[in-house]
């Protein structure tokens, strides 16, 4: 009998460490958010605020999909990828639109092998009019429940 409510005590800690894990990690991607969030708005860019706003996406994006990853583990999901973890969390409704999540995974990926102005000013100009939207909207989401 004891060895039973051992174990059910492990289960109930390692839950209750899920759901603050998610809700940790949703503070650091909030930093990240509002930073980008800050310089998404200006415009007439100098190379360095466009080189800022790049790196600020990496950041975001990158604790973005972690957020996500954790939040569906903390509800009993298993995702090792960030695409599984796009997957999931498209199929949850926690994200509205997959495939430009899958594109920001992809342009995430390119932009830290890359630099091309004519690159740079495509993917400054995605980042905040398509996948800026997307994070903010998943932001707000999970914002309402920490």
């Amino acid at each position: 009998m004891n060895e039973i409510l051992k174990k059910l005590l492990e289960v109930f800690i390692m839950d209750e460490f899920k759901d603050i894990r998610w809700k940790q990690r949703f503070e650091n991607f909030n930093k990240a958010y509002k930073l980008l969030e800050k310089y998404s708005t200006k415009t007439k860019l100098s190379e360095l605020e466009q080189a800022g706003i790049i790196q600020f996406f990496e950041m975001t994006f990158e604790l973005g999909w972690k957020v996500l990853k954790d939040y569906l583990e903390s509800d009993g999901y298993i995702v090792k990828s960030p695409r599984e973890t796009i997957k999931q969390a498209f199929q949850n409704e926690i994200i509205n639109d997959g495939h430009i999540w899958m594109d920001a995974l992809s342009v995430r990926n390119l932009t830290t092998h890359t630099y091309d102005e004519n690159l740079a000013n495509k993917m400054v100009n995605d980042i905040v009019n398509v996948y800026f939207p997307e994070l903010k909207k998943m932001h707000d989401r999970l914002e309402k429940e920490v």
